[in-house]
C-alpha cells in the first residue's frame, strides 16, 4: 500500500495524488466519473476535490454537479469514511463571494449535493479582498465548531491576505488554515514560489497544486505538429511555443524514459518533491487516463532529475 501524507498541521492524512472532480458532470458523465472514482479508490487513492461552482460553465449546468456526482458515489459505495473530502466556496452562481452569510449557506448546499454531515477540506475558492479576513475566518470556525467542516484551506489568496488571516486565527484562538492551492506546475511556477510558498514554509501549511498538468501539456501529447482536439487544447498548446515549453519537454521524455513511466507521472513528480507540496491535483476524464497519474505515488526522482526539471523551467 502507499503510504499516505500528513496534510499540514491536519490530523488527514492523504494518498499522493488528489483526483480532481472539475471533469464530473462536464467531460464525464456520471457512469465515467463513477469508473474513474472507483480506479482510483481501487488503488489506495481517497483524497477528492471538488468545488461547489463545478460546472457551471458548461450549457445547461447550474453549478454542483461534481459534488452531486461524489455524493450519488459515496451513497452508493458506502465509503465516505474512507474519503477525504474536499470542496470550494466562492464561485457557484447562486453563492458567489464570502460574506459569512454566503459561506454558511454554500456550505449547507455542499452538504446536501455531496450528501454528507461534514466537509473534510474546506477551500476559500478565490480571496475576496472586499471581505474582511476577520468576517470569512470567523465564519470558517463557526463551520468546524458545528462539525460541518474538519479543516479549512485557501486557495488563489495573496501572500499578504493568507498571513493576515493566519495571524487572526492565532490571536483569536480561531480555526486556521491548514492548506493553500495554488496554480502551480513546471510551466507555471512564479504562480506560486517566492512569497506564498515560503509563507506556506513557515506555517506549516501542505500545498495541493491545481493545474499540475498544465491543461494536459505536461502529459506530453502536444508535440510540434501534432493536432490534439478538446476542451482545455488552444491553452495547454501555447506552451510548445516557448521555449522553456519544450526544454521542459524534453527534459520529461528523458527522465519519463529513465524511470519507464509515462511523461504525466514524472511532471506530478516533480511537483510531488517541491517543498510544502502534500498532493498534486490531477483530474481523469476516464479510467484508461488514471495510471499514469497514479503512478506518482511509487515514483521518487534523484536529486539530479529534480534539478535538471527544475532548470529547464526556470
Amino acid at each position: 500500500m502507499t503510504s499516505l501524507r500528513k496534510l499540514g498541521t491536519s490530523d488527514l492524512e492523504v494518498f499522493p495524488l488528489s483526483l480532481g472532480g472539475n471533469v464530473f458532470g462536464w467531460t464525464a458523465d456520471e457512469a465515467q466519473s463513477f469508473a474513474v472514482l472507483d480506479a482510483y479508490a481501487a488503488a489506495g487513492g481517497n483524497f477528492v476535490d471538488t468545488a461547489d461552482s463545478y460546472s457551471a460553465w458548461v450549457e445547461g449546468n447550474s453549478g454542483g454537479e461534481s459534488e452531486t456526482i461524489i455524493g450519488r458515489w459515496l451513497k452508493a459505495r458506502g465509503n465516505r469514511e474512507d474519503v477525504v473530502i474536499a470542496t470550494k466556496v466562492s464561485q457557484h452562481p447562486e453563492f458567489q463571494g464570502l460574506t459569512a452569510a454566503n459561506i454558511k449557506a454554500a456550505a449547507d448546499a455542499s452538504l446536501r449535493r455531496l450528501g454528507t454531515d461534514h466537509i473534510d477540506l474546506y477551500y476559500t475558492h478565490f480571496d475576496k479582498p472586499e471581505v474582511p479576513v476577520e468576517e470569512i475566518i470567523g465564519a470558517l470556525d463557526e463551520l468546524v465548531r458545528a462539525g460541518k467542516v474538519r479543516h479549512i484551506a485557501a486557495s488563489n489568496i495573496s501572500a499578504e491576505r493568507l498571513e493576515k488571516s493566519l495571524a487572526f486565527s492565532e490571536r483569536e484562538g480561531l480555526a486556521r488554515y491548514v492548506a493553500l492551492q495554488p496554480h502551480y506546475n513546471l510551466v507555471s511556477r512564479d504562480t506560486y514560489e517566492g512569497e506564498l510558498q515560503d509563507l506556506a514554509e513557515r506555517t506549516g501549511l501542505a500545498a495541493v497544486p491545481y493545474f499540475s498538468l498544465a491543461s494536459g501539456f505536461l502529459t506530453g501529447k502536444y508535440r510540434e505538429g501534432e493536432v490534439v482536439e478538446g476542451a482545455r487544447a488552444a491553452g495547454a498548446g501555447k506552451h510548445l511555443e516557448t521555449e522553456r515549453g519544450r526544454a521542459v519537454l524534453a527534459a520529461l521524455d528523458d527522465i519519463a524514459e529513465a524511470h519507464r513511466v509515462p511523461v504525466a507521472t514524472i511532471a506530478l513528480a516533480w511537483l510531488a518533491a517541491q517543498p510544502t507540496v502534500a498532493a498534486p491535483i490531477a483530474s481523469a476524464r476516464v479510467a484508461e487516463q488514471l495510471p499514469a497519474l497514479l503512478r506518482v505515488a511509487e515514483v521518487t526522482l534523484t536529486d539530479a532529475e529534480v534539478e535538471r526539471l527544475t532548470q529547464a523551467s526556470a
